[in-house]
């Protein structure tokens, strides 16, 4: 779970990258000097949109290198496709609106194992109404796994939106579900 300590919100840095193997395909890390501001899956137009973002947020390009939070990363997503994290506590670094920020905080509180809906997750920020905008705000995240926006689906159980396609979405779900310490809880209602 996120918390005020590993939450930050910074601009102007050199942003160094690798490419991370895992379950689900190759995954874009990005970090600056105080964590990760990147995790995303490789598909040429998604990611291009996300360096795009990155790049005006941060001012710089992304640069292949080696950051000391890189093995971290690695062992922490390792662990957690192999079903023994439940919890990711490396830095994150992430820039955005204020309401951008409240809804990618509030995704943290939906734990690992279940989901909640974009409607539950405009409640929990305050604006019932603004359904639409903590979609969009699920959207431009740019940490994937790690600010758990796949835990968010449709009120009615059905899949919806997710970056990463909805193959993903359903990987990761059914991956928390099969770990979680609560399985038989309701969850999603599949594609």
């Amino acid at each position: 779970m996120l918390n005020s300590k590993n939450l930050l919100y910074l601009a102007k840095e050199m942003i160094l990258s690798k490419e991370i193997q895992s379950p689900l395909g190759i995954l874009l890390a990005g970090a600056v000097e105080e964590g990760i501001c990147l995790l995303e899956f490789t598909e040429k137009e998604r990611l291009e949109l996300q360096l795009s973002r990155l790049k005006k947020v941060f001012g710089e390009d992304i640069q292949p290198g080696e950051s000391r939070f890189f093995h971290q990363l690695e062992e922490q997503l390792k662990e957690y496709f192999e079903g023994k994290r439940k919890e990711f506590d490396i830095p994150l670094v992430v820039l955005g609106t204020d309401f951008q920020k409240k809804a990618w905080e509030a995704l943290h509180s939906v734990v690992y194992g279940k989901t909640n809906s974009y409607e539950a997750q405009a409640i929990r920020i305050g604006d019932k109404n603004a359904v639409r905008a903590v979609a969009k705000a699920n959207g431009e995240n740019r940490i994937a796994i790690l600010i758990p926006c796949h835990r968010i689906i449709g009120k009615t159980g059905d899949l919806t939106g997710y970056g990463g396609g909805l193959w993903r979405k359903k990987f990761l779900l059914e991956l928390e579900q099969k770990y979680s310490d609560s399985p038989t809880l309701p969850f999603f209602r599949g594609e």
